[in-house]
């Protein structure tokens, strides 16, 4: 009865899978729908005011549409996207780490998991150098912040190249209001710091950011540097050759500089993360966590960080024994337009990113058609997509990996012990067969052995006769 019922078990988690996948597939088809309403209303030259409007009411719909399908998702009266089945946490300081996905969790027999985020390599920015304090280094009646000569330079980060021509006299700030100008073509940003240096940095954190810096022409007694192993450098910058601090670079014409970001590494409970910029992942059977850190505290080598997984999450018992081994714990957490889509972008106005959702995408929200933020809300809907499409690849692994490999080995050792019940049976009823043929064959002869002996007395009355 019990491999019966893990059976059957595994076949209901399968149709609650099922059917999660099926309400998944629509919000996918949904954030594609304004995706494209998103890249259409981006054609400012084409479009007009109330055809950007008729596509904002458009959005508007397919995101309440979203959070009406999490809202109202479910299978046997159990919702299945509205949160429910997600984990409960505690505790947890959004000022160190923004946004936490638990996807499994076994606690066993404890009530609460304290989960502890401990920074043992700090995430950077790729970042490189302009030396201004021309008076220093150059001399001969040179201002500090002033440029002494004309020089032409490519500048490219993660998201592309473009090339600056500055020209003597201009000053530094106009330098990087310059630079400052292309952060959406480049992806990179500049900023004075210690008065005299010029920090060109990518706007992300990571390996995959970088930033480039090559001369073309003029400038040859600028100076340009990096720091040595990209490690933490001192706030403010100094200029030397220590492993904190920055080194210059020789980039004579057509010759080049390159630094590249740093992932965060992390241990949580104990455990390496896997990085990738700010954000860290650690991926067992028992315990499968994703952080994304905020980018001071990750920063900082030493910050720690906790919070409690108090309860929460979803049990599916596949095995024939209740037990931790037979069963599997999923979260599935609310996908809702305030919920998905996190992604650290720069609020109006600037500042420091900010972690921003699908909902914001509404009228009146931050980035709305109307706001002109396309480009926000364009990496908002990736963030979405990705989630989705990750929520509906895990749930398949789920499916094909697990339910279906489960239901094969429970039928198979069901028709194995049924088998062997079989063969029980049939020894037994052999051996009482064998019992009572020999049974029989005793009683027959028995018998004969009397007839004979009957009949031997028979004969000698005869011949006393």
């Amino acid at each position: 009865e019990g491999i019966e019922q893990g059976i059957r078990n595994s076949e209901r988690a399968s149709n609650v899978i099922a059917t999660t996948e099926g309400a998944l597939t629509e919000i996918s088809e949904l954030l594609n729908s304004i995706q494209a309403l998103v890249v259409e209303a981006a054609n400012t030259g084409a479009f007009s005011k109330e055809e950007q409007e008729a596509n904002q009411l458009q959005i508007d719909s397919a995101i309440d549409s979203i959070t009406r399908i999490s809202n109202t998702a479910s299978f046997g009266g159990l919702k299945l996207l509205n949160g429910e089945l997600g984990y409960v946490l505690s505790s947890l300081d959004s000022t160190q780490l923004q946004k936490v996905t638990v996807n499994s969790l076994t606690f066993g027999d404890r009530s609460q998991i304290p989960v502890d985020v401990d920074i043992i390599g700090s995430a950077q920015t790729a970042n490189l150098f302009w030396r201004t304090d021309y008076s220093n280094y150059i001399g001969g009646g040179a201002v500090d912040g002033t440029l002494p000569e004309s020089v032409q330079l490519e500048f490219q980060g993660p998201l592309g190249v473009q090339v600056l021509e500055f020209v003597s006299g201009q000053d530094s700030n106009d330098i990087v209001t310059a630079i400052n100008q292309y952060r959406s073509t480049t992806g990179l940003s500049a900023v004075i710091v210690n008065g005299s240096t010029i920090q060109v940095s990518s706007l992300g954190y990571g390996t995959d950011e970088f930033v480039s810096l090559r001369k073309l022409g003029g400038g040859g007694n600028l100076d340009f540097g990096k720091i040595e192993n990209n490690e933490p450098y001192q706030i403010p910058p100094v200029w030397g050759t220590g492993t904190s601090e920055i080194r210059t670079v020789d980039i004579g014409v057509n010759a080049s500089v390159r630094d590249e970001g740093k992932d965060v590494v992390a241990l949580v409970n104990g455990v390496l993360a896997t990085g990738n910029g700010l954000d860290v992942a650690v991926r067992t059977r028992a315990f499968d966590v994703e952080v994304v850190l905020d980018s001071a505290f990750a920063q900082t080598v030493g910050n720690t960080s906790q919070f409690n997984v108090t309860g929460g999450g979803s049990i599916f018992q596949l095995g024939p024994v209740v037990n931790t081994n037979q069963q599997v714990n999923l979260g599935i957490d609310s996908v809702a337009g305030t919920r998905i889509g996190g992604t650290l972008v720069t609020p109006p106005g600037g500042g420091a990113q900010q972690l921003m959702f699908l909902e914001s995408l509404k009228s009146g929200g931050a980035n709305s058609l109307a706001s002109g933020r396309f480009e926000a809300a364009s990496d908002i809907l990736s963030t979405s997509i990705d989630e989705i499409s990750t929520r509906r690849g895990r749930l398949g692994a789920f499916e094909r990996n697990t339910i279906e490999t489960n239901i094969a080995s429970l039928e198979a050792a069901l028709e194995n012990i049924t088998a062997s019940t079989s063969t029980i049976r049939d020894a037994d009823f052999a051996f009482e067969t064998a019992q009572l043929t020999r049974a029989q064959t005793l009683s027959a002869a028995g018998t004969s052995v009397l007839a004979t002996a009957n009949a031997q007395s028979q004969s000698v009355l005869q011949l006393l006769g």
